[in-house]
């Protein structure tokens, strides 16, 4: 089972502090990732996404699981437009693993101009540590759960829009 926890701030640099201490906990073993970004709107509304170079997923499905939740977060119409149908099914699966259009449009508040969020793909978290070191950065959280089958199930619709 993995955890898809999503923590919005009001700058840039809250998040970019949150997310090494994300990185933090993972070399003490209190977070085990198989993703983590950092989202940030510029003033125009662009988004940007920075990914470390460090934190590589355990499997191809697990790197393809977190590109494809970057997508389908952050660059759904782009994405849309390039995939088309195949991507309906991808979707799909999302929505019934806890990623539907109301999950999408909780983030999608979180990120207006000038803000940032964390994002993070674990599939092991001790909750009580990570809580009381993510504590001092304050932030929304957002957050969800995918099983073992949520999680095949999207890496089955992915592999259909290959």
């Amino acid at each position: 089972m993995s955890e898809l926890i999503i923590i919005g701030y009001p700058d840039h640099d809250t998040a970019d502090r949150a997310n090494a201490a994300v990185l933090q906990l993972q070399r003490d073993r209190i977070v085990n990732l198989t993703g983590l970004a950092v989202v940030r709107v510029d003033d125009d509304g662009k988004q940007h996404i920075d990914t470390p170079t460090r934190v590589v997923a355990t499997s191809a499905v697990g790197g393809a699981l977190w590109g494809m939740l970057i997508g389908l977060l952050f660059l759904v119409p782009a994405i849309g437009l390039l995939v088309g149908g195949a991507w309906g099914a991808v979707a799909g699966a999302a929505a019934r693993a806890g990623i539907n259009r109301g999950f999408r449009e909780k983030v999608d508040g979180l990120l207006e101009p000038g803000l940032a969020a964390v994002v993070i793909l674990t599939t092991k978290v001790t909750g009580d540590k990570f809580a009381a070191a993510m504590a001092p950065f304050g932030g929304t959280v957002l957050k969800t759960s995918l099983t073992d089958e949520d999680e095949l199930a999207l890496a089955d619709g992915l592999s259909a829009t290959e």
